[in-house]
């Protein structure tokens, strides 16, 4: 049994990574990268229930959403990362299904994990924007845990700095034009904590919307924090890319820069949509599909009084139209 050595005194005297592996036992490594994976999964499924029940959708549903996120998300984040390095890959095919080594694109996973809800909304019959908006918050407390696989593995850090909090970077794992340096900007601990800021801002957006007060319940329209998670996210990528000394390139661009900014319009664009012109994103329902949980709140206590009015009237008059109504 192979531990990895924790020295105390080197973890106190500068910040850098105790290594990537937990405990070793003959052929099987547990590791800290897989293990951060792992627990932000099952915290993530724990959080979307829980504010699925506050909308008033099945957790169920969530729990079977959670299969189709992982089938699709994991293997997409590696595909983008391993495509972007294919030189790389290409030399070493065998490390191309090596996950637990590092290498795996947010973006990536953002996109096929997309592509999944749209395809099991569709299939249950749900509101793509109100799944979107009840897992937007798990995802991104999912991506700050992640990121702290980068650091156990010294990985997606920045450049040179002298600055307090510098990151001690192994020889092995600096770039070849940085070799003489040994501290770096740890961008895995700033986009851990904007994304957790992230987070604090979904979760004070759902909870405010939750409320009971006639003046702010129900009041954001299905999408919203979807959107605003592609806007604040994106907007914490550009500038913490540009520190980077790893990024996908294409060309002399930044990959991850390119999709940010693009997510920042296209969120600003549907928020535009939706509280300015005042139109429903496109969906997976129609709007008189949509039931109970596939409709904002809003909807729901219209629908509600709409129900208590009708049932109020005498009856064999509440359905018959004043048109059609027998002369008196």
């Amino acid at each position: 049994m192979n531990e990895p050595s924790y020295l105390l005194p080197t973890i106190i005297g500068q910040f850098q990574s105790p290594g990537p592996e937990i405990v070793s036992i003959g052929p099987l490594t547990l590791r800290w990268y897989g293990l951060l994976i792992a627990s932000a999964v099952l915290i993530g499924v724990a959080l979307s229930q829980y504010l699925a029940k506050k909308r008033d959708i099945d957790p169920e549903k969530i729990g079977d959403l959670v299969i189709w996120l992982v089938i699709a998300a994991i293997p997409s984040a590696r595909l983008y990362y391993v495509l972007f390095e294919w030189q790389t890959y290409a030399a070493q095919p065998g490390d191309i299904l090596a996950i637990w080594k590092g290498g795996i694109a947010i973006h990536g996973a953002v996109l096929g994990g997309t592509l999944a809800v749209w395809i099991f909304a569709r299939l249950n019959r749900l509101s793509f924007w109100q799944l979107s908006d009840i897992v937007a918050p798990s995802l991104i407390l999912g991506q700050a845990i992640g990121r702290w696989g980068n650091f156990f593995n010294s990985e997606a850090f920045g450049r040179p700095t002298d600055l307090p909090w510098k990151l001690f970077i192994p020889l092995a794992n600096r770039p070849v034009a940085y070799r003489e340096f040994e501290y770096f900007h740890p961008t895995f601990l700033y986009e851990s904590l904007w994304n957790l800021g992230v987070f604090a801002l979904l979760l004070g957006l759902f909870f405010w919307d939750q409320r009971d007060n006639s003046k702010t319940t129900g009041k954001l329209k299905a999408g919203t924090l979807f959107l605003v998670y592609m806007i604040a996210y994106s907007a914490g990528r550009v500038w913490i890319e540009g520190l980077r000394t790893d990024s996908l390139m294409i060309g002399p661009l930044r990959m991850a820069q390119l999709i940010s900014l693009g997510a920042i319009l296209l969120g600003s664009l549907g928020i535009i949509w939706i509280y300015v012109l005042g139109r429903r994103l496109p969906d997976t329902v129609a709007p008189s599909a949509t039931n109970k949980g596939a409709t904002s709140q809003t909807d729901r206590e219209y629908n509600g009084q709409h129900s208590n009015h009708m049932s109020s009237q005498p009856p064999g008059k509440a359905d018959i139209h004043p048109s059609k109504r027998p002369r008196q």
